[in-house]
């Protein structure tokens, strides 16, 4: 059968991924991805060890990273990404630069992290004063803060969850819960720390009712990398990739109902938003974190709600088994 009339494939440009072992949040990436560009990713080599900064250490080393590159060198991206947070902030601002030379010595390719990538970020929106969310321990979000801090950060306040394994199955109603107790005061932005905890369609939902720009550790990662490539990345009402929607409150409460989707996940994510708004009084108690969910219905509902079972069914809770607020 002549089939030359079909024409193709496409084109592809390449963007080289090097996640770490337990990484499971691969097709996330792919949503913020546009048709033209294609992902190729690698892992770390196992290690029998729990989410720490002792295994942040040791999914940066540069001996792993080179060997990962190597690999992703032989289908010719045109940029390479570390997509862990706490692998390359672990280090510090002169450990995450050090990690890019390191891969781009490695594959003679552009190279960048989920860390480099958030700070960059941050400027792009004109972000200083930062609120944060992690799945981590104590010891890896007082390191995060540290590096956010040593980029000229203020980290205005903290939720995390203390776990050290199975992020990945954290439902989006959870990610909510901490987003409100981590903003308070005057703050800028709010950053969701580790590429392996879900976020893509929370993220407008969080924009929304905070009424400020929301950054994710897979946004952050896929934005940096397809800006390099002059590619761009795509995602429903999302700050970062719509520079229309970053002129503050004003430009935060557009009513998700003028937004014109076809994903059904997004719209199911925009009438979850429209009900939140329904029951906050003034633009000022958004912002200052207080709006809470009507009785007929948690935002977080409708968001995938079997993702994670399990989870969110007790406080948050740090090393010592207190709240989980920093």
């Amino acid at each position: 059968m002549d089939v030359s009339f079909l024409g193709g494939p496409l084109p592809q440009r390449g963007v080289g991924v090097v996640a770490p072992f337990d990484f499971a949040l691969d097709r996330e990436l792919w949503r913020w991805v546009p048709d033209e560009v294609s992902l190729h990713l690698t892992r770390t080599p196992f290690v029998p060890v729990e989410v720490s900064l002792d295994l942040a250490r040791l999914v940066s080393e540069h001996e792993t990273l080179h060997d990962a590159v190597q690999a992703l060198a032989a289908v010719a991206p045109e940029v390479v990404a570390y997509a862990c947070t706490s692998g390359s902030f672990v280090g510090g601002v002169a450990g995450e630069r050090a990690m890019c030379a390191a891969m781009s010595q490695a594959g003679e390719i552009p190279s960048l992290t989920t860390s480099g990538a958030l700070l960059e970020a941050l400027r792009e929106i004109g972000a200083r004063r930062i609120a944060v969310v992690t799945p981590y321990t104590r010891s890896v979000t007082d390191s995060l803060e540290e590096y956010l801090a040593e980029g000229g950060m203020n980290v205005t306040g903290r939720a995390y969850l203390g776990l050290t394994r199975h992020i990945w199955k954290v439902p989006y109603r959870d990610v909510v819960d901490m987003a409100r107790q981590a903003v308070v005061g005057a703050t800028d932005a709010l950053f969701i720390s580790c590429t392996n905890l879900p976020t893509y369609d929370v993220i407008p939902q969080l924009e929304a009712e905070l009424r400020m720009p929301v950054l994710s550790a897979n946004q952050v990662t896929m934005w940096a990398a397809l800006r390099a490539i002059g590619a761009q990345a795509v995602g429903p009402y999302q700050a970062l990739l719509d520079p229309a929607a970053r002129s503050g409150p004003a430009g935060m409460s557009v009513s998700p109902s003028r937004l014109t989707v076809t994903d059904p996940v997004v719209e199911s994510v925009l009438e979850a938003v429209e009900a939140v708004e329904s029951v906050v009084d003034e633009p000022e108690a958004a912002l200052a974190g207080a709006a809470s969910p009507s009785s007929d219905g948690d935002p977080g509902d409708g968001l995938d709600p079997g993702f994670g079972a399990g989870f969110g069914e007790g406080p948050y809770l740090d090393d010592s088994g207190g709240p989980a607020m920093g």
